[in-house]
This record gives structure tokens, C-alpha cells and sequence, in this order.
């Protein structure tokens, strides 16, 4: 594991309650221990606010849409494209930002979260877990991208924002949603043209698996 992200301050301990659906003021979140997530986030400039606005003017878009919503379903798909086309400086694409990042997200596995899949694009990052009791999700997420950053920064020799504010989860419903969430983060790197096999992309559980020597069965609920 990098020595970076064995720093003693990634995260704060166990100490809040889960707060359940609540919103920060951009995008509405489900914090309850015992559930499957799946999380994305973005590096700051992957996806221009003002793409996304447009978008929404575009579908009619509404905050109470349900994610089944042929509307939200749509804002998906083109944030999907949008972001697999490689916007904005792509600093996870580097060797030691994409291992400093996948280490931060390996560092606290079965002690915070289960970590299910995960996968470390360019520009944004897929991340598939089961949260545990005494770790609200946002905290975990927080302590994720507050100390990636610092390093990032450090390792760019640059300044100011790395992560987009805000991240988008969405929890899972059953067996075959948990299937598909996992195809579609190990994929992800297949789907936007970066490699031809998912276990060939460095970032990425797929690839873990494939280092491991097996395929282990999928995780159930």
C-alpha cells in the first residue's frame, strides 16, 4: 500500500448517528448502516456545472424525480458520456494520484465499510460498498476525498479544488441490481474505450481480483 495513504488522519472515528435521506444542498443522499451503495465523485472540473444545468433545462428536470424517472434516468446516461469522454485534466489517470486514490479507498475496508468493487477513472471515481454502523457514509466519503486531495495536490504541485463538492449514491435494491452495479463499475474503463478487458484497467477491483488469482463469487445482500 502506498505510504502516502497510511497517514493516521484519514477520517475522523465513529461517533455520529446515521442521518438517513438528507441533503447537503446539492444532491439528496441515503446515510443507513447496513446498506449497499454505490458512490460516484468527480474531480472538480469533470463535469461543468453549467453542462448539467443545461441538461436539466433540457428534461424538464425536477429535485423530487425518482431515479427510475425516464428524466433522471436520461441526466444519467449523458453525465455518464459526458465524463468517459475524458473532460477536465484527468489527474487520476497519473500512476501515483490512481494508486493514492485506490489506496485510500482500500485503507479502511472491513474495519469502516465492506468494500464490495471500485473503479478509478480519470476523471471521476466508482466505488461500490456496504456501510457500517458508526460510519455515516458522508463522513467515510469526506475523509476519502479530504485527504486525497491534500496528497494529489502535493504530488501536482498545484493548489485549490480537486473534487467536485458534492458525490452521487444511490443504494441497492436486490441481487440483480447488485450484479449490475459491479459490471458496470469494473466496465466502466471497457465502455469508454481505455481498455479491451476490465482487469486490464490498474484501478479497479477487477483488476485486484485478477491479481488475486480467482473470481470470486458475488457478494450477497
Amino acid at each position: 500500500m502506498n505510504s502516502e495513504a497510511r497517514a493516521p488522519h484519514l477520517g475522523a472515528r465513529a461517533s455520529r448517528p446515521p442521518k438517513g435521506w438528507h441533503s447537503r444542498g446539492y444532491l439528496p443522499h441515503c446515510d443507513r448502516p447496513g446498506v449497499i451503495q454505490s458512490i460516484t465523485f468527480r474531480l472538480h472540473d469533470a463535469l461543468p456545472p453549467d453542462v448539467t444545468d443545461r441538461w436539466k433545462q433540457e428534461l424538464g428536470w425536477l429535485d423530487t424525480l425518482p431515479a427510475d424517472d425516464s428524466r433522471a434516468v436520461e441526466l444519467r446516461i449523458r453525465i455518464a458520456r459526458y465524463e468517459d469522454a475524458g473532460h477536465g485534466q484527468c489527474w487520476l489517470a497519473r500512476e501515483d494520484v490512481g494508486h493514492l486514490v485506490e489506496d485510500a479507498l482500500l485503507y479502511f475496508d472491513a474495519e469502516r465499510y465492506r468494500l464490495i468493487a471500485w473503479c478509478v477513472m480519470p476523471n471521476h471515481v466508482h466505488v461500490l460498498i456496504e456501510t457500517f454502523a458508526g460510519y455515516p457514509l458522508g463522513d467515510v466519503i469526506h475523509a476519502w476525498k479530504s485527504f486525497t486531495a491534500k496528497v494529489a495536490n502535493k504530488l501536482l504541485g498545484r493548489a485549490g479544488d480537486f473534487w467536485m463538492a458534492d458525490y452521487y449514491d444511490r443504494f441497492i435494491r436486490d441481487e440483480d441490481h447488485l450484479a449490475a452495479a459491479i459490471a458496470y463499475i469494473e466496465n466502466n474503463p471497457v465502455k469508454a474505450g481505455l481498455v479491451h478487458r476490465a482487469e486490464d484497467w490498474r484501478f479497479s477491483s477487477a483488476a485486484a481480483r485478477k491479481d488475486a488469482g480467482g473470481t470470486p463469487a458475488l457478494p450477497g445482500l
